[in-house]
């Protein structure tokens, strides 16, 4: 399937593409345009559109992009469900301090998009940092007991 959204990725518009890869569609292809053509290219490409305005698999009370995706999709994984605490902080600023690994997670997105400015090569680059922070999301749960 194609999948579309906002270019310029940051935090939520590269942790979606990794959960769709990873979880929901592994051959998933990705589209990265200006907010302004999401509608018109979505409809030209039928692509599902994410993380933008006024789209379902967007931000919706008070979940962010992921936490969206995570509940259409129904997946039920309790590393997934720290790691969207995560993304949800450091996706939206007026929630930064709720979780003490997203500013660190921010840092590291805003790192990635000055080194990689080119939407499919930061993902790409990045899909590693989810894959590392996920396998740590699981380690937690496990720790904690609560898997």
């Amino acid at each position: 399937m194609k999948w579309i959204t906002r270019s310029h990725v940051h935090v939520d518009r590269v942790a979606c593409p990794w959960l769709i890869t990873r979880f929901i569609d592994s051959e998933a292809e990705f589209l990265f345009v200006p907010k302004s053509q999401i509608e018109k290219a979505a409809k030209e490409s039928d692509a599902i559109p994410f993380d933008a305005p006024g789209v379902e698999l967007g931000h919706h009370e008070g979940r962010c992009s992921f936490e969206s995706i995570i509940l259409k999709y129904d997946l039920k994984d309790a590393g997934l469900a720290r790691l969207a605490k995560i993304v949800h902080a450091a996706d939206v600023a007026e929630d930064i301090d709720t979780d003490p690994i997203a500013r660190g997670l921010e840092a590291i997105a805003s790192g990635y998009s000055l080194r990689f400015p080119d939407d499919m090569e930061n993902i790409k680059h990045q899909f590693e940092v989810y894959d590392a922070l996920y396998a740590w999301c699981r380690l937690d749960i496990m720790s904690r007991g609560e898997s």
